[in-house]
């Protein structure tokens, strides 16, 4: 069996991208492309050279297979991805802007990846990999993928590994807010790394402050709270050390979906790696930064190389004033 560095789990879907602006009704023409958060921090992952697999369920049509020859072509592990003969693979719709988030238009609903339950989880491919990352979206889905969740999770800690957790609201899916914020709270409290968005944050406790957002974590156990701030930075803390991290300046932003999810790529990758807190959160922000520049959630998640020579860039300006 594959040793991984990080494994995680959840819906892809084929993803249309407008290719000019204005209502999604009338568009004529889009670019196809790949969704789905989990899949983004794989994808990220892989990139800087770790080894990382993703666990799911596709339908058996046109749109599973171009996600797996996607992924396959980024190096992702899909040896433990499923193919549903019966239920479908979800797509998206996605608005092309120039400025604040696109809207999309989902068509997941009773998709081979809400079908994945227990009885698909394999739990010694899970506990080959070092660390697990997951997201609330399963969470919302369907009963079977909140068990399939919660067992994940349950077992990777219990075997003694790390988890990192992103709330990544998806409002819309659940039946009530009330239900999504004990449902998420629930699960973020388990794990050893939360990476909340400051809206999400305020959303789920109530508290504006990223440090009272990280405080509330911090007192249900959780070892390191990291809130996302957009183009301010993040704001990082633990039980003895905290700090502001300020964000890398993009002159033009292309697309916000899936920053968040190279944050939490740059911030897993470094912690795994031993670097301190701080330099996981300037990678984290230094990746998000990137990843708004185009319009693929996953298209901007750079290489090693690339990483490196946009950090050195950086430094070298800060250097020179």
């Amino acid at each position: 069996m594959v040793e991984l560095d990080v494994v995680t789990f959840g819906e892809a879907m084929a993803m249309f991208v407008a290719e000019q602006p204005g209502p999604l009704n009338k568009v004529e023409q889009f670019t196809r492309r790949l969704a789905g958060a989990e899949t983004n921090v794989a994808i990220g992952l892989a990139r800087l050279g770790l080894t990382s697999g993703w666990v799911s369920k596709v339908g058996k049509d046109a749109f599973g297979t171009y996600i797996l020859e996607a992924l396959k072509r980024q190096n992702v592990d899909l040896t433990r991805v499923k193919i549903d003969e019966e239920y479908p693979t979800g797509f998206q719709l996605k608005s092309k802007v120039f400025k604040g988030d696109p809207e999309v238009q989902y068509f997941r609903k009773g998709s081979a990846a809400s079908r994945m339950g227990i009885e698909d989880f394999d739990a010694d491919y899970f506990k080959s990999a070092k660390h697990l990352h997951m997201t609330g979206i399963p969470l919302a889905l369907s009963g079977k993928t909140r068990d399939f969740a919660n067992n994940a999770l349950l077992t990777m800690k219990r075997a003694g590994r790390t988890v990192s957790f992103d709330p990544n609201l998806r409002p819309s899916l659940w039946r009530s807010e009330d239900e999504m914020i004990r449902v998420i709270n629930e699960t973020a409290a388990k794990a050893d790394w939360v990476l909340p968005g400051i809206e999400e944050g305020e959303v789920l406790t109530g508290f504006s402050k990223p440090e009272d957002i990280a405080a509330f974590y911090l007192e249900k156990g959780v070892s390191l709270v990291v809130v996302k701030l957009g183009a301010k930075g993040a704001f990082y803390q633990t039980s003895t050390d905290r700090g502001l991290i300020e964000g890398f300046h993009v002159e033009h932003i292309v697309d916000t979906v899936g920053a968040g999810d190279g944050f939490a790529v740059g911030v897993i990758s470094a912690l795994l790696e031993g670097l301190p807190i701080k330099e996981a959160v300037i990678r984290g922000n230094a990746i998000g930064a990137l990843a708004v520049q185009s319009s693929g959630d996953s298209d901007g998640l750079p290489s090693r190389e690339e990483l490196e020579r946009f950090l050195n860039l950086y430094n070298e300006v800060r250097k020179h004033g």
